[in-house]
């Protein structure tokens, strides 16, 4: 048997395994994630359609939905809010709420032993509440808050490694284009699992500072906490930090009031933003420049979700999701130990792809075996394998594997948010910022069991919209 007449004979179950295999291959020798997908998902279409109708026809087929494919998906009303969250981080570093923001931080929280990682901490946690990008927002601390450890005595590969890992709050902390993401791959409402994020984003800004606490109190040398400042000179750093409030709190009255859609929240929230801007002497230099680095990086994830969708149809086709969904569900163990392995499995591909390209490459196959685990899509509570109902598990498997996804950006070999700090601090290499990630990481495991084990801190917010 010849090698094309191999290819004809085999299902569509093994063309997907193969494909699958392929794609694989193609990421682990270095070709990015947007094209290994788009050319792994156009030639499973070709093969699959060349099996049932010849090559010629196959071969028309195949081209046509790959034309069409990336038009009919993200011309999507969801996929909006990615630039304007987006824009709104940029617009706010340029306007100097950021550098407001820490200096705010620094006072009210600097006291505490370890007082300038727990307020970089906590600054990112709030820039994060206007970013909506994990790489935006380590680039922006690395430079303004680095400098101020290193100057107090603080070791550079735990200043860099706070940064880094403080970074990450932004996948998880409205608005988060990751969680968009999400809600548009497993078909769920954007605004409950952006509303879904804000507890959990808190809780996990809370291990983390209190880890830097922690380390504080066993390390010696570790950094002296910051002091004297008055009462007065605390409450003189609010105004400053002011617009970053306001924002967060215009996401949290469009969403969970009803006030505007996401898309509406996200769109005001620039305004805002590009308001203070203004006000506060931003000139046409630093406009260009905010709106040309949210262009390129709109541009970089909807590549990826382009490519990614073509797979993603070619998946369908070959019936890939529905026959791991019968083999999950078919194994004979405890349903959380399959959870947990693959939480697992998570973390280990999270060392070789990015957080966008993982979730869109793993979610069509994942998230349907996982709602099967769990009791289907019209479970209850109590008859349910996880203790949440079909629709909760929707938005509570969403915040854990988006805090998953977190992790692939502070471990190596890939880890961005590591080498974007590398990069804007110099004196800071690769190995020193992945090295003080660590105990960070250590921290993300304690959250995502808490997370596991207390779900209803990632449904209350929901369930109050109406979703649980």
């Amino acid at each position: 048997m010849g090698l094309f007449e191999l290819m004809g004979s085999l299902d569509s179950i093994s063309i997907g395994l193969w494909v699958t295999g392929a794609m694989l291959l193609l990421v682990v020798i270095g070709v990015r994630v947007a094209f290994a997908a788009a050319l792994a998902g156009f030639l499973g279409l070709l093969w699959i359609f060349s099996a049932k109708m010849g090559f010629e026809k196959g071969f028309m087929v195949a081209v046509k939905m790959a034309g069409t494919i990336p038009h009919s998906k993200v011309s999507t009303l969801a996929l909006s809010l990615i630039p304007t969250f987006i824009l709104i981080g940029f617009l706010a570093y340029h306007a100097g709420l950021t550098r407001a923001l820490f200096e705010a931080a620094k006072r009210w929280v600097g006291w505490l032993p370890g007082g300038m990682g727990v307020a970089t901490v906590f600054s990112t946690a709030g820039f994060a509440a206007v970013s909506g990008a994990s790489v935006a927002t380590s680039a922006v601390f690395a430079r303004i808050a680095v400098p101020e450890m290193l100057k107090l005595g603080y070791d550079k590969r735990f200043a860099a490694g706070v940064v880094a890992a403080g970074g990450t709050l932004a996948s998880l902390i409205p608005p988060s284009a990751i969680l968009v993401i999400y809600a548009i791959i497993v078909e769920q409402d954007v605004g409950a699992l952006l509303m879904a994020g804000f507890i959990p984003g808190a809780v996990s800004a809370v291990i983390y500072g209190g880890l830097v606490i922690i380390l504080a109190k066993t390390r010696k040398d570790f950094g002296p906490p910051v002091t004297g400042y008055s009462w007065k000179q605390r409450f003189e750093s609010i105004p400053g930090a002011l617009p970053i409030f306001v924002v967060v709190g215009i996401i949290m009255v469009c969403i969970y009031g009803g006030v505007g859609t996401p898309t509406e929240a996200g769109s005001l929230g620039a305004v805002v933003v590009l308001t203070m801007a203004l006000i506060r002497g931003m000139r046409l230099p630093q406009l260009k420049e905010s709106l040309l680095e949210t262009a390129k990086l709109t541009v970089m994830i909807f590549t990826i979700i382009w490519g990614v969708l073509l797979y993603v149809r070619f998946l369908g086709f070959a019936d890939l999701p529905s026959a791991f969904s019968d083999w999950i569900t078919g194994l004979e163990q405890n349903p959380m130990m399959t959870l947990l392995l693959i939480l697992c499995a998570y973390a280990v591909l999270g060392m070789f792809m990015d957080a966008i390209g993982m979730l869109l490459l793993t979610l069509p196959v994942v998230y349907p075996a996982v709602i099967a685990l769990n009791g289907g899509e019209a479970v209850t509570v109590a008859e349910s394998a996880f203790g949440v109902s079909g629709v909760g598990c929707s938005i509570w498997f969403g915040i854990i594997v988006v805090k998953m996804a977190e992790l692939c950006l502070i471990t190596p070999p890939i880890g961005l948010n590591c080498f974007v700090v590398a990069g804007v601090r110099p004196e800071c290499s690769v190995q020193d910022v992945f090295r003080g990630c660590t105990p960070f990481f250590i921290a993300d495991v304690i959250t995502i069991a808490v997370l596991i084990a207390l779900p209803n801190i990632v449904l209350w917010l929901p369930g109050q919209m109406g979703f649980s």
